[in-house]
């Protein structure tokens, strides 16, 4: 036993085997018959304790460690509803409510309900030409509201540069839309362009004007606009399931949701945490599920709009996850 302590040690722990554990220093090679006399049964009991609370003392460290695991993935993760699906239903201002967003919501959904007959009528079997027109539309008003603020800017009116980054994202977002659309041959014929084009600069004006005037009221136009698309998407997939599901998807919506980068993917969808959504594109239905999915994300980026004071980028917040103590 004196041989044994008075090694030293570096040398006692290099011959020691490798463990998650080891053992304190006196338990290691030990005499048999010292083990058998009443000094050998203490020493064994020291090891013991003294593994077993360095045993506790390592799972309270792991334990701990778990914890701030799941307080990080909480913080990250989407918000519930998401998986509950999209609520399709417009909610107008009650009875109670001020008169004037009354006169503005209902005007709203009347001109919606005016454009939606038309497009029905235009496009009852032709669903890509339809998708066309809805997608070049559709980015029109978000590079509406940058103009208006950045004429604000200009002037020193206000300065809100959150609100450009994501109108900005909003746009992109629906550029590739329109991308997808045209590469399924949406634009092939003649008449659609001119439609969609030519509609599109008339729309441009009007939102201009309708956003300087009002705010909450060009916002909720664009959220009736975007719950219109999501309506369409999602019919068109219960419909044709089956059929989208052999199809190939376009290049373009490959390379935009799976290949390109996707930090102003992140930016329009202010409802989540970035990185949160993350979509597969295996075949057709997979890039119209995620259009669907874009489109309810605009909605609730604009529905935003008409309550808060300031909109604030995703990328804005994203400092207070990474602050979580490692």
């Amino acid at each position: 036993l004196r041989a044994a302590l008075a090694r030293s040690p570096a040398a006692a722990s290099a011959r020691a085997p490798t463990a998650f554990l080891p053992l304190p220093p006196r338990a290691r090679r030990l005499n048999p018959a010292v083990l058998a006399s009443g000094r050998g049964r203490r020493i064994r009991a020291e090891a013991t304790a003294r593994t077993r609370q360095e045993k506790e003392q390592q799972e309270a460290e792991v334990s701990a460690v778990e914890d701030s695991f799941a307080v990080r993935e909480a913080a990250a993760a989407p918000p519930p509803e998401e998986e509950g699906g999209f609520d399709e239903e417009l909610t107008l201002a009650g009875e109670d409510g001020d008169w004037v967003v009354r006169f503005e919501q209902s005007f709203n959904v009347f001109l919606t309900d005016t454009v939606i007959f038309i497009l029905d009528i235009l496009y009852r079997d032709r669903d890509y030409a339809r998708f066309f027109v809805l997608e070049t539309i559709a980015r029109v008003p978000y590079f509406a509201f940058i103009s208006v603020l950045h004429l604000y800017e200009t002037f020193g009116w206000s300065r809100r540069a959150d609100n450009i980054k994501v109108h900005f994202a909003e746009s992109m977002n629906e550029f590739h839309h329109l991308l997808i659309m045209e590469a399924l041959g949406g634009n092939s014929v003649w008449l659609d362009r001119f439609l969609a084009r030519f509609s599109a600069f008339f729309y441009y004006f009007v939102t201009v004007g309708m956003y300087m005037l009002s705010p909450r009221m060009a916002y909720h136009f664009s959220e009736c606009v975007e719950r219109h698309a999501y309506s369409t998407y999602d019919k068109f997939l219960k419909l044709n399931g089956e059929e989208l599901k052999k199809l190939p998807a376009p290049e373009v919506a490959v390379n935009y949701y799976m290949n390109e980068d996707l930090y102003m993917f992140d930016e329009f969808q202010t409802s989540r945490a970035p990185n949160s959504r993350r979509p597969k594109v295996d075949n057709l239905y997979d890039v119209f599920v995620n259009v669907r999915d874009d489109e309810a994300e605009h909605c609730k980026t604009m529905k935003a709009c008409q309550t808060h004071e300031t909109l604030r980028s995703p990328h804005a917040v994203q400092s207070s996850i990474e602050a979580d103590a490692e």
